[in-house]
């Protein structure tokens, strides 16, 4: 696996390097060498954040850890990816046949969480209405929602607005 480490508002130094190479480096053995792994070290405030993104095969594995102390984060955001790895293993492995993964690397780990059966609970219908983005914050924050999905007005196409943790709005648009 390859590990691009980037930096925003903070110098990243041997230490930190080495410390992201040696945490994320444990990810490797589930992984093919080609894949690459991208980490993210940002502080705001007194936040120290790291952000852990690995594409592989059309899925991607995604950790974000905020912390007091960057090394904290680091550990964190290393246990949060291992652990999605070992509750989605099987899932992980039929849908990545031949590329990118190592299914048999799962006889490696020790102890560990079960696979959790997805089960849908409720299920929902409604009509599209064409609408602008503002509209579509005011929207979900009328219904009470984290996210809300639309027909983009100016596009036609189907978005989805979701409310960020930093309190902040994101969009999510479709690439074809």
């Amino acid at each position: 696996m390859k590990l691009i480490i980037s930096g925003k508002n903070i110098e990243i130094t041997d230490a930190l390097r080495e410390k992201v190479t040696r945490k994320v480096g444990k990810l490797d053995k589930f992984f093919n060498h080609d894949i690459e792994a991208h980490a993210t070290l940002s502080t705001e405030k007194n936040r120290h954040i790291v952000e852990v993104t690995i594409p592989f095969n059309g899925i991607i594995l995604r950790a974000e850890v905020s912390s007091e102390d960057m090394y904290n984060s680091i550990d964190k955001v290393q246990e949060i990816l291992e652990r999605q790895i070992r509750r989605n293993k099987t899932r992980l492995s039929k849908k990545v046949k031949g590329g990118g993964f190592k299914a048999d690397s799962f006889d490696l780990m020790v102890g560990g969480e079960e696979e959790q059966e997805y089960r849908i609970v409720r299920s929902k219908k409604f009509s599209f209405k064409p609408m602008d983005i503002d509209e579509a914050i005011l929207q979900m924050n009328l219904v009470g929602h984290e996210f809300f999905m639309f027909v983009n007005a100016e596009t036609k196409d189907v978005n989805v607005v979701y409310k960020r943790k930093d309190g902040n709005y994101g969009l999510i648009e479709p690439e074809l």
